[in-house]
């Protein structure tokens, strides 16, 4: 069984791969799928974050995870890897109000698409990537928020 585990990944944080080290043991196979939203400002390009992610994998030795890249709806990009099955990260109840929303719409589009949702691990239910980028912007301490690979590219993106 497939699941496709969805986001910016802008940067790749410890509650990401969390998510999808627990994914792994889970199902068969795990789609990281990387949006590619040219409105937002990102840190990385996509190509970046497919690197970071890469890396990430290897580090932890997952052996059955696939790297993808999106534009527009995810429904679509179901649809194309024929999936039926969507995960998202959890951080707390604001993250399921928003979330359970556009999993009603993705399966009023896509029928049959269901999506399920992990809890966070305690240690990093705070951590967002957004909160990540402002505090490398101003040049502080995120390696409690990302591995040294990542805080590495993140210093070297804000010349730290």
């Amino acid at each position: 069984m497939k699941v496709i585990y969805p986001g910016s990944f802008d940067p790749l944080t410890e509650g990401h791969m969390d998510i999808i080290k627990r994914l792994s043991n889970m199902f068969d196979e795990v789609i990281v799928a990387i949006l590619n939203n040219e409105n937002k400002n990102s840190l990385f390009t996509v190509e970046e974050r497919e690197d970071i992610i890469e890396e990430a994998i290897r580090e932890k030795k997952l052996t059955n995870i696939s790297i993808h890249s999106f534009d527009g709806l995810l429904v679509n990009f179901a649809k194309d890897m024929d999936v039926k099955l969507v995960a998202r990260g959890l951080r707390g109840v604001t993250d399921y109000e928003y979330e359970k929303n556009i999993a009603r719409v993705n399966s009023t589009l896509y029928e049959g698409l269901e999506t399920i949702f992990l809890l966070s691990n305690p240690s990093y239910s705070f951590v967002s990537s957004s909160g990540v980028r402002e505090i490398a912007a101003f040049k502080g301490d995120v390696s409690a928020f990302v591995s040294p690979s990542v805080e590495k590219k993140i210093k070297e993106k804000f010349n730290y």
